[in-house]
């Protein structure tokens, strides 16, 4: 067995004998392994036996706390020897072993004044197995270091990071940028290294996405502080933001997510945003002649509306009245399925976060659009429309805007029925949940007229939709099967449904049967609906006491019950 797997196997995760079939681990083992583990780090850390000679495996087991600080001990002294190792890889896979098994905080004890330079050192000169065990291990101790001691002590090594042709050092180098520039003072060193912060920006170019996410996220972090707002969006670092852009299509839209993570932060961020014209660049994009522009750059306008000053400024520059324009002219641009369920999206979160009715009122063409939508054969343009239904039918305001529309919505749901039984699995499972969330209401919601509306409404999904749901709960296909029961979930505590599922045969049987629950997700699911009936105040009325006793039996017993079966083990029997 390697010195890795010693490491590895020197303190498992403690399991109780029923979360696994092999047996628990005993503390003297881990002692064991551990110590073992120690030994083999200090016999690589000191070779000529500084440390004296090693313990006999005879002797008492010292607490793992002293264990810790002993290999933490080992580890300083194999990492101030390890660059001047010709072939350092053994020692290194040791190290990072040791350093991954420790405790974060017995590293920490031992800090800031780790020698970290011979690591730099060894990722400048090494392949790719020593350039991923250095990372490996910088990462560790950096992690514990505090940001102040990172950025002075390593500033210049991480700088030259950013330089280094192998991405996973360049991810290690933003992303320890983006951990010190949380600190308030730490990130003062950051603002004043003008070169570390142009090349940053530069990695959202970098072809491998890892590296540009990681920028973006370290720079949004960076925009953060009022300092950081001013240096990139008002200086000259603006400048090179805009060269970084016109490198591709895609490199542009990247720096459009950097703009909007900054605007979502505050007013004042909007405001940098919008006077470095780099807002007023990305809208203008809407109304271009590249349909799969277009629709990038919804899903920006999507995510600058979550916030509520993202929205006002949409507002007042007039840039929903023209997403609700191109919807509406949609109809005559041969190319609108391109861009078309993007924008569809964009009322479906914007009624959310706002108001379905306020929303739906003054932009018409968009609940309009849905229901066209619906009710074409296009899958992709039926998905969105099944999941916008779904979101604005979320809560009752919704749900009131969808029933004013009469008749043209039972046919919507009619179709969506239609799919539950036909389409493909995926399309089956978004309809399952977005019917889940139109039939819910909560107890305090249940009056006599939303009531009818919601049993109304299960009725125009099907001829016979109780069976519809129960057959499907019934398949072999655990995200079908979940997605019924989150169905039956939904209506469980409304008494119009308590009623159809005793009037149904068998059905009261079938929801206590364990024994139809195959795994942890389909046991959890009907967990949920047996405690949605067990909770309501209707139901030991409407299912009778001896229905409602086995629920909370059921309930009482958990997700997992599994009944104890007794056996009688007879002599001389086979």
């Amino acid at each position: 067995m390697g010195v890795g797997t010693f490491f590895l196997l020197s303190l498992p995760p403690a399991r109780s004998p029923s979360q696994s079939n092999h047996p628990p681990v005993r503390l003297r083992d881990r002692h064991v392994a551990t110590k073992r583990a120690s030994q083999r780090l200090r016999s690589l850390a000191d070779p000529k036996g500084a440390f004296g000679p090693s313990p006999n495996s005879r002797e008492t087991f010292p607490p793992l706390s002293k264990m810790a600080a002993a290999e933490v001990e080992a580890a300083l002294l194999l990492l101030r020897r390890v660059a001047s190792l010709e072939e350092p890889l053994e020692e290194l896979r040791a190290l990072r072993a040791a350093v991954q098994a420790l405790p974060p905080g017995a590293l920490r004890e031992q800090g800031p004044g780790y020698p970290l330079a011979g690591l730099f050192v060894l990722l400048a000169r090494g392949e790719s197995e020593q350039i991923s065990l250095c990372v490996s291990i910088l990462e560790r101790f950096l992690q514990v270091m505090d940001p102040l001691d990172v950025i002075q002590n390593f500033g210049e090594e991480l700088q030259k990071g950013l330089f280094h042709p192998d991405d996973s050092v360049k991810i290690l180098t933003i992303s320890q940028v983006g951990r010190v520039v949380e600190d308030p003072v730490a990130i003062r060193e950051i603002l004043n290294t003008p070169e570390l912060l142009r090349q940053i920006i530069y990695c959202i170019a970098a072809e491998k996405i890892a590296v540009a996410k990681e920028a973006i996220k370290s720079l949004s972090r960076i925009a953060q502080s009022p300092e950081g707002l001013e240096v990139l969006l008002a200086g000259n670092f603006l400048i090179d933001l805009k060269n970084v852009m016109v490198k591709s299509d895609i490199i542009r839209y990247r720096v459009y997510e950097l703009v909007v993570n900054i605007s979502s932060t505050s007013v004042d961020s909007l405001n940098y945003c919008v006077n470095s014209g780099l807002i007023a660049e990305m809208i203008g994009e809407l109304t271009g002649n590249d349909v799969l522009v277009r629709a990038t750059c919804i899903e920006m306008m999507t995510s600058l509306a979550h916030t509520q000053h993202g929205r006002q400024y949409l507002a007042q520059q007039g840039i929903i009245d023209k997403i609700s324009n191109i919807i509406i002219g949609a109809d005559s641009d041969p190319f609108s399925s391109f861009y078309l369920p993007g924008f569809v999206k964009f009322f479906g979160n914007l009624a959310i976060v706002d108001s379905p009715q306020q929303i739906c009122e003054q932009y018409p063409a968009f609940i309009e659009k849905v229901f066209n939508m619906a009710e074409v054969q296009d899958p992709t343009l039926f998905g969105v429309a099944v999941d916008t239904v779904g979101i604005l039918g979320s809560n009752v305001e919704g749900k009131l805007v969808l029933q004013k529309t009469g008749s043209r919505f039972h046919r919507v749901l009619n179709r969506i029925g239609h799919q539950i039984k036909n389409a493909p699995t995926e399309m089956r499972i978004r309809c399952l949940e977005a019917v889940s969330s139109l039939l819910y209401l909560q107890p305090e919601q249940q009056t006599e007229d939303l009531l009818r509306m919601t049993e109304s409404w299960f009725s125009s999904l099907s001829n016979q939709p109780l069976e519809l749901f129960k057959s499907i709960s019934t398949q072999p296909f655990p995200d079908l099967h979940c997605g019924a029961l989150g169905v039956f979930t939904a209506i469980a505590n409304q008494p119009w449904a308590q009623q159809e599922m005793l009037a149904s045969p068998g059905f009261v049987e079938y929801i206590v049967d364990r024994s139809v629950e195959p795994d942890k997700a389909s046991k959890e699911a009907k967990y949920e609906l047996v405690k949605a009936l067990v909770n309501s105040k209707t139901a030991p009325d409407i299912l009778g006491n001896q229905h409602y006793l086995r629920l909370k039996a059921y309930m009482r017993e958990g997700p997992y019950y599994i009944k104890a079966v007794s056996t009688t083990a007879v002599e001389g029997a086979e």
